[in-house]
């Protein structure tokens, strides 16, 4: 086992891990269920540690979504979901489940691999707060949710309600009731307790019920589900920047309750907590997202108490949280045009709001995913490691069980707010949907005149129809992908599956590119996506990229590289794109590095596109800038031809005109894990971010 040297920082996460058993022990007695594992297999279940027939060491591409909500989180219930886990898995495997508002979901073609997300704090309580037959539906501040989703109460005019009903629990749980939670903490001996409108019952059997769903759905070498949940964390009452995770188990154990925002708003506590579970042989990660509404606060070079960032924290952030999610429905976190200013992509699918706190806007700056990959250089040239050295993934943060990837077949987020156009904003209201929306009590839509009518006046054209995670695993068992996820050879679309490779390397000039052993060569002679290319004396490296399109969607139109260094003398970061390969043999401009534009266009009337673009691009390129002696990373983004994006869909599929002033055109991508290439000077020991649990001496 390796040694360690126990550092300030380290001697601080210890003392901070004591003190972290200490409460927890006087808050539960002589037990913590967050820390009481139990397993979802049954006892007399065999273990079958064969390979699967799928098995294939050159990997195969598994495409999942792990971002996923049902009738158990507090939000989804709210908005009209009643799907279970087990309905979510029944749509992931292709089959159809019922939207809240009546009409089928069901996939063009199943994922290889789901995972229920459901929010941990209030877990199932909603369900049973609505039950006027259930005891918590007499429990303090219930009665908003009584028979909430009863036959007869799901139609368009109950959106009011339920708006009204979400801003009541939203600030019941944020900023009210703060003595409920402090005797819920100091004298019932039940942390998860923090309202009178809770029972922890209901909570344990609800989290008991996702393991089980995750386990009665699991098919190893088919069809892969894991154990998971979502902590719903913020910067702050005031603030309230987005800081929310994921959290997804390895195997079939889990602990007896999820730790949650109601332990600690604090990420480093989960963290904490993570280690300790690891400890007991479970290991974890955590999947940050939607950091673009995190106000600046996800990518920070600050740790929570304030104190400087050092290698001491990198390496405990990397071990917990070794990819972020980069895409899904409340859009883009690769980058942002005011970061990335000579990026002419940079655009895509911006949500520019805090999340949960209307049109509150969120600062830029320390929330999206390439800056963060500037950041960790920076820090790791000042000698700090670098915490933001992960690899990237899509997913959907569905509230309907069900994720909506395709633009022409886009139902949403929440359920009855906002499952049909109508309710989107992007065609005009008929009569009847206007009278149901404008009437009744407490009524809180609001509506903008256009030239074909009334509309809805909502940000929910935002929404991105986003996005897919994609793995290179030897398998589809949780452990094959659990590792994928692990190395980080993963990476991110925006809803399409594109298929994409990228391995860095030297003299990959030489591979034959047509030849049928190329990816076995590729994994031989260089590293794939997610990895450290470590120098070779001055060697230029040489990156292999291989993107082939979606059969059901349109064309790809190029290939890039981005690339972001920092510079050896001050520390400095910086950006640039290259194109790495065109599409209808076009070739790349040597001084501008960008593919001339192949002429592909979107006709709005029908949504049909023009037949040009590549059905693959493959290339080795080489940096035409390269300096040996700079840390760098390097990733790919895949650019299709423009299409139809959801918003022009919603009106072609009604018979309406777009709408001009909503973003009517898409180009869908996907962006690569990084490379990140590691010079001489730079040794193995000095650059942190890596976690390998082989190596871990706490193990």
């Amino acid at each position: 086992m390796k040694s360690k040297r126990i550092s300030g920082r380290t001697m601080k996460f210890i003392k901070k891990g004591i003190l972290f058993s200490f409460v927890t022990l006087f808050v539960f007695g002589c037990s913590n269920d967050s820390l009481n594992l139990q397993d979802s297999t049954s006892k007399d279940e065999p273990v079958n540690p064969t390979k699967t027939e799928d098995y294939n060491e050159e990997r195969n591409l598994y495409f999942g979504d792990t971002h996923v909500h049902t009738k158990y989180s507090f939000d989804a219930y709210i908005f009209g979901t009643t799907a279970t886990p087990d309905d979510a898995y029944t749509f992931a495997k292709g089959g159809s489940i019922k939207h809240p508002l009546g009409f089928d979901m069901q996939l063009s073609e199943p994922l290889d691999f789901y995972a229920v997300t459901d929010h941990g704090f209030f877990l199932g309580m909603f369900e049973k707060l609505a039950d006027t037959s259930h005891p918590a539906s007499s429990l303090p501040g219930s009665n908003p949710y009584h028979d909430i989703n009863a036959p007869g109460n799901t139609g368009i005019d109950s959106i009011s309600r339920r708006r009204n009903a979400f801003a009541n629990f939203f600030w019941l749980s944020t900023f009210g009731n703060q003595f409920s939670q402090w005797r819920a903490k100091s004298f019932k001996n039940n942390i998860a307790l923090s309202m009178p409108m809770f029972d922890y019952d209901v909570h344990k059997t609800a989290w008991q019920d996702i393991a089980e769903s995750a386990e009665r759905n699991y098919e190893p070498g088919k069809f892969t589900t894991f154990i998971g949940y979502e902590f719903t964390t913020n910067s702050g009452l005031i603030e309230g920047g987005n800081l929310h995770r994921n959290v997804l188990f390895e195997t079939s154990k889990y602990p007896k309750r999820p730790w949650t925002r109601i332990d600690s708003i604090n990420p480093e506590d989960l963290w904490s907590w993570m280690d300790q579970l690891r400890d007991l042989g479970l290991d974890s990660i955590a999947i940050p997202h939607n950091s673009n509404g995190s106000n600046g606060r996800m990518f920070e070079t600050k740790a929570w108490d304030g104190s400087l960032v050092d290698k001491e924290y990198a390496d405990f952030r990397m071990r917990n949280e070794p990819i972020v999610e980069n895409t899904q429905v409340k859009g883009s976190s690769d980058t942002h045009p005011l970061l990335s200013p000579d990026d002419e992509w940079a655009d895509f699918e911006i949500f520019p709001y805090r999340i949960g706190r209307g049109r509150t806007y969120s600062d830029p700056n320390g929330g999206y995913v390439r800056q963060a990959y500037q950041r960790g250089l920076g820090l790791q040239w000042e000698d700090r490691g670098n915490p933001y050295k992960f690899g990237v993934i899509g997913s959907s943060d569905t509230h309907t069980a069900a994720g909506a990837f395709v633009e022409s077949d886009f139902y949403a987020k929440v359920g009855v707010l906002d499952g049909l156009p109508a309710l989107r904003g992007t065609i005009p209201l008929s009569k009847d949907e206007y009278t149901q929306l404008s009437t009744g009590e407490n009524n809180s839509n609001s509506f903008i005149e256009k030239e074909q009518g009334k509309y809805v006046d909502t940000y929910y054209s935002l929404w991105s129809a986003s996005g897919l995670a994609a793995v290179w695993a030897e398998e589809n068992t949780r452990e094959s992908i659990f590792s994928s996820f692990r190395r980080k050879e993963t990476y991110a679309t925006s809803g399409n599956r594109i298929r994409l490779r990228f391995f860095g390397g030297f003299d990959l000039q030489e591979l034959d590119l047509s030849s049928e052993q190329l990816v076995k060569e590729a994994y031989k002679s260089a590293v794939p996506m997610g990895s450290d290319l470590m120098a070779k004396g001055s060697k230029s490296p040489s990156f292999l990229i291989w993107a082939q399109k979606d059969q059901r969607a349109t064309s790809l139109q190029r290939l890039q590289i981005i690339k972001g260094w920092t510079d050896i003398e001050d520390g400095s970061t910086h950006e640039k794109i290259y194109d790495a390969a065109c599409s209808d043999g076009l070739k790349v401009n040597t001084q501008t590095h960008r593919c001339p534009d192949n002429g592909a266009k979107v006709n709005l009337a029908d949504c049909s596109v023009s037949n040009l673009g590549a059905a693959e691009l493959k290339t080795v390129w080489t940096d035409p800038e390269f300096n040996p002696n700079e840390d760098a990373f390097y990733y790919v983004r895949v650019l299709e031809n423009p299409s139809c994006r959801w918003t022009a869909w919603d009106a072609v599929n009604n018979q309406r005109k777009p709408r001009a002033d909503l973003n009517l055109i898409t180009q869908d991508r996907a962006w690569s894990s990084p490379i990140w290439y590691v010079p001489s000077s730079t040794t193995t020991a000095d650059w942190i971010g890596n976690y390998d649990p082989a190596e871990d001496s706490t193990q």
